[in-house]
């Protein structure tokens, strides 16, 4: 049985843009070696908005050498980058935005959830990119509700969505650089879980509502986020009441990471050629804006 190397809480509470109140779980700067191959969690909300007819989240800003990675549980998101992908996602839905070589994206409350107001909640994940993935083209995917399989777990304990990776031979929508995990889970109270994860991987769970017991002797609650060792394969989970948590897990790509804000590469000389090709305007441009 996989035994807990930790739990991790909030870096503390920051807004970005004016629509995102976000939590940031962790990032390149504390935990990434731990947690390669994700580098970064924001985790926002649960937030009431009131409808506005404002364009409230983020501007134009740039990014090279990851991905980010965006999951809608309330209230919804609109996308724009000037690789050409954008569009609105709501409640279950996913943008899975490719960077890599670099890219300009804008993020703002969808105009449907704007004209409404109501609960906001969302994560959003940076995964790495390996060294020779860093500068391939960028690339946008769009994964609906729909698109993402919702399997029962064993004796009826609860749900999973396959966001990305595999799940008793069904394998999720994302296509991924490298092997990992992203399910949705949802565990009804005093529901016990086994799950079979790869030899040293990493595996992490976040809770977002709810209390989880992990390896049967470490509680868990909302907006921590506890890492597993990387030995054995057998994770077990005891959720103490109905819970909401994502399951993270995925190959370690063990290569040096050197982050500057939007821009994670390998090398200071990475990073300050990602800052010179953004002010030259290498990044392209955002040809539609958000309305």
């Amino acid at each position: 049985m996989k035994k807990v190397a930790f739990i991790k809480r909030s870096n503390g509470k920051h807004w970005v843009g004016d629509g995102f109140p976000v939590r940031n779980i962790f990032s390149y700067n504390d935990i990434a070696e731990e947690m390669s191959p994700f580098l970064l969690m924001d985790y926002a909300g649960p937030t009431n908005f009131p409808a506005t007819n404002k364009k409230l989240g983020v501007g134009q800003h740039p990014h090279r050498g990851f991905e980010t990675v965006t999951i809608v549980y309330k209230g919804g998101v609109s996308h724009q980058d000037s690789s050409g992908g954008g569009g609105s996602i709501g409640p279950g839905d996913v943008q899975w935005m490719t960077a890599a070589s670099g890219v300009l994206h804008e993020e703002f409350h969808s105009p449907e959830f704007a004209a409404t107001g109501g609960d906001f909640e969302m994560v959003q994940l940076w995964v790495n990119l390996p060294a020779k993935d860093k500068m391939s083209h960028p690339g946008y995917q769009g994964i609906l509700n729909n698109d993402i399989p919702e399997v029962s777990l064993p004796n009826d304990v609860g749900t999973l969505r396959l966001i990305a990776g595999e799940y008793n031979a069904l394998r999720g929508p994302a296509k991924t650089f490298t092997p990992m995990n992203v399910w949705d889970i949802r565990a009804k109270a005093n529901g016990k879980i086994v799950f079979e994860l790869p030899e040293g991987h990493t595996s992490a769970l976040f809770v977002l509502e709810g209390s989880l017991k992990v390896s049967e002797a470490h509680n868990v609650i909302s907006a921590e986020l506890v890492v597993m060792e990387r030995s054995d394969t057998k994770l077990v989970i005891t959720a103490e009441k109905d819970t909401k948590f994502l399951l993270l897990s995925g190959e370690p790509i063990n290569e040096p990471i050197v982050g500057q804000g939007p821009f994670v590469m390998n090398s200071r000389q990475e990073i300050m050629q990602a800052v010179t090709d953004f002010q030259s305007g290498r990044f392209g441009k955002i040809e539609r804006t958000i309305n």
